[in-house]
């Protein structure tokens, strides 16, 4: 696959294609763009039964610090009626639900710190393994924010459990690997410098493993995984999230 991309770095090795988030400048920010170019990467390749791993990584210091708190108020300032928002937090959600449902097994390699948005694209991957230096914070209430970013809740609920997020949710309290892997945000925490060897661990028995089979699987996983849910409230995750900027963009000019 050739890496026309701007915002990330696509490379394909046999059946294994590497995305990275390749903005280190910002911390690799999730931005329109990154959006745009994710889910470009994410349906092209969501039925090819020449990828069977995925693994979603980033450049520099940081996986990703998170949405671009910037691009929103940009965003409320070109249209106030909230349009541009909710086209995001829309977009935020097809991302994520391409994550989980790709054919592809998704693998996130994480490691510096792993911020809101960064959380949810790395929790939608089905296995994730972090250096073990890696930090993790969901910072959306204290930056006056819901969490309703790609659907982040509902995942971290089902993946980690209510008690546990309702107090890394209402607290924003920053964690380590360590309890990461406590918390299953992450399955495993090794030195940076053994991160690709970890990856490979992986993908080396899975790369063997038949497409259909990965698939079904997958979709197996998925659909036991959220038997209980009676309805998918993500939907409205870009409301949310434009009524709650745009609540405070008018609470500043009174």
């Amino acid at each position: 696959m050739m890496n026309y991309f701007k915002v990330l770095r696509v490379s394909q090795e046999g059946a294994l294609l590497r995305v990275r988030l390749n903005t280190p400048e910002t911390g690799n920010a999730v931005t329109g763009p990154v959006l745009e170019e994710l889910l470009a990467v994410l349906r092209s390749v969501q039925d090819h039964p020449g990828i069977r791993v995925l693994e979603l990584s980033g450049a520099g210091e940081h996986f990703c610090l998170g949405g671009d708190r910037a691009e929103f108020a940009e965003s409320l300032a070109a249209d106030p009626t909230g349009s541009g928002l909710r086209t995001m937090g829309n977009k935020a959600r097809q991302v994520c639900e391409a994550l989980a449902t790709l054919g592809a097994v998704t693998v996130a390699r994480v490691h510096g710190d792993v911020i809101g948005a960064g959380v949810a694209l790395a929790m939608f991957c089905d296995l994730r393994v972090g250096a073990d230096t890696s930090r993790f914070r969901l910072p959306e209430l204290a930056l006056g924010l819901p969490p309703a970013w790609g659907g982040i809740l509902p995942r971290l609920l089902n993946e980690v459990g209510a008690a546990r997020i309702r107090e890394l949710v209402l607290t924003g309290e920053a964690f380590g690997a360590a309890r990461a892997v406590e918390l299953s945000v992450l399955h495993k925490a090794v030195p940076e410098a053994e991160l690709d060897a970890a990856v490979d661990q992986w993908a080396r028995p899975m790369l063997r493993r038949s497409p259909a089979a990965l698939r079904a699987a997958k979709t197996m996983l998925n659909a036991y995984g959220g038997a209980h849910r009676l309805a998918d409230a993500t939907l409205f995750d870009g409301e949310w999230l434009a009524s709650v900027l745009m609540a405070a963009e008018s609470a500043k000019r009174q």
